[in-house]
């Protein structure tokens, strides 16, 4: 599935590219993400991300990246009288790979603001995870899932910043109603 993403994001890449402007970039930035659990009182986790990005078109643009990140959730406790409990975290290590279709709002000069969204496929490389006190098949995650993110961000000559909500549309647990979703603080470079 990953690599029907990525190869279609390249090739829209690669036709856009031959019509438009395109520029390539790499990035790098924090996350905050959480994991909704029912039942379960859950928190936020500190993460990473970085990677690349390519930008095709000028007003429209298609902006698909590839990058490295971690993510996770704290979980404490259990709701009132639910047998469901469970204390500790998870982080994992994702491929990520989103693909936004983006618009520029405004410009002054050499500085552009922008708008974008899309979806993005993660795959799970690693997890760790040290959560106690919970039903074994609590921390039963899928290595892949869908989202959306959706966000802005502002140009400034050859550095780019963008902030982003992602959120799950499928679920990394059935059982437990586990959806992953973050913020994400991006700074990057155009290289090209």
């Amino acid at each position: 599935m990953k690599k029907y993403i990525l190869s279609i994001a390249l090739l829209a890449a690669t036709i856009a590219g031959a019509k438009a402007q395109a520029t390539l970039g790499i990035k790098g930035g924090i996350n905050f993400s959480k994991i909704n659990t029912d039942n379960v009182s859950e928190s936020t986790v500190t993460g990473y991300q970085a990677g690349l990005f390519a930008r095709v078109g000028n007003a429209w643009y298609l902006q698909p990246e590839v990058y490295l990140g971690s993510r996770g959730g704290k979980f404490n406790g259990s709701s009132n009288g639910n047998t469901t409990s469970a204390n500790g975290k998870v982080t994992f290590t994702t491929l990520n790979v989103p693909v936004l279709l983006g618009r520029k709002l405004a410009s002054f000069g050499s500085i552009n603001v922008r708008a974008m969204a899309g979806p993005i496929y993660s795959y799970n490389l690693s997890e760790n995870n040290n959560i106690k006190n919970a039903a074994a098949d609590f921390g039963d995650y899928k290595n892949s899932t869908l989202g959306f993110q959706a966000g802005g961000g502002v140009d400034i000559g050859n550095i780019t910043a963008d902030l982003r909500y992602e959120g799950g549309l499928t679920k990394i647990n059935e059982k437990y109603g586990q959806r992953a979703n973050l913020w994400a603080l991006s700074i990057g470079f155009k290289i090209l």
